[in-house]
C-alpha cells in the first residue's frame, strides 16, 4: 500500500520571503513624502529677480559742514600767525643788527680824530687840547643822534630814581635837596637809565 504525500494549502496569513533591500524599503505616508521633497526655489525659471531701488545718498549735516569749515579756519589761522611770527623775529633781529652797525660807524670819526691827534708829535697844546674838545663835541652828537641824553647838572634837584648821592654837605648858597657838585654825569636813553649821575647833595 503506497503512503501518499499529504498536501496541505499554503495559509493566507503566510507572507512570502522578502530580501533585505526589500525590507529595508517602505512606503512613507503622503505627509512625509511630501515634507522630504527638496524645496522649490524662491525663483521660477523664466523669471528675473526684482531690481533693489538705489539708496538715496544722505545730505550732509550742516553742523558737520559749519565744524569742517571752522577747522580749516583755524587751521589757516596758525599757519598765518606762524609765519607773522618767524617774520617778525627775523625783521627784529634785522632791526637790532641795524642799529649796532649804524652807531659803530658814527663812532669811527671821532677815533678817526683820536688817530690823527695822536699821530702828530708836533702838535702844540693849545691845539691838542682844541682838537679834544672838537672831538668830545663830535661824540655828544653822535649820542645826541641816537637819542642818548645827559643830566645832572649843579643846582638841579636831587632825584634818588636819577642820581646817586656819594656825599652831603650843609651849604647856605644851595637850597634844601640840591645837587652842589656833579662827579659824573649820567645818561638816558628813552626812559631808560644808562648810568645814574654820581653828585654831592647839600643840605
Amino acid at each position: 500500500m503506497s503512503m501518499r504525500r499529504a498536501c496541505y494549502p499554503m495559509s493566507n496569513t503566510t507572507k512570502p520571503k522578502t530580501s533585505p533591500e526589500e525590507e529595508t524599503e517602505e512606503e512613507l505616508p503622503e505627509e512625509e513624502a511630501a515634507a522630504v521633497e527638496p524645496e522649490e526655489t524662491a525663483e521660477t525659471p523664466g523669471t528675473e529677480p526684482e531690481e533693489e531701488a538705489p539708496e538715496e545718498e544722505a545730505e550732509p549735516d550742516p553742523k558737520d559742514q559749519e565744524l569742517q569749515e571752522t577747522k580749516e579756519r583755524y587751521l589757516r589761522l596758525m599757519a598765518e600767525y606762524d609765519n607773522f611770527r618767524k617774520r617778525s623775529a627775523k625783521e627784529k633781529e634785522g632791526i637790532y643788527a641795524d642799529a649796532t652797525v649804524a652807531a659803530y660807524t658814527d663812532l669811527l670819526p671821532v677815533l678817526d680824530n683820536f688817530d690823527r691827534a695822536f699821530a702828530d708829535p708836533d702838535v702844540s697844546p693849545e691845539d691838542f687840547k682844541k682838537g679834544v674838545e672838537m672831538t668830545r663835541n663830535q661824540l655828544l652828537s653822535v649820542f645826541e643822534k641816537a637819542g642818548v641824553e645827559t643830566f645832572g647838572e649843579p643846582g638841579e634837584a636831587f632825584d634818588p630814581n636819577i642820581h646817586n648821592a656819594v656825599m652831603h654837605v650843609e651849604d647856605d648858597q644851595f637850597g634844601d635837596n640840591e645837587i652842589a657838585e656833579v662827579f659824573q654825569k649820567g645818561y638816558k636813553l628813552g626812559g631808560r637809565i644808562l648810568r645814574h649821575a654820581m653828585v654831592k647833595v647839600a643840605n
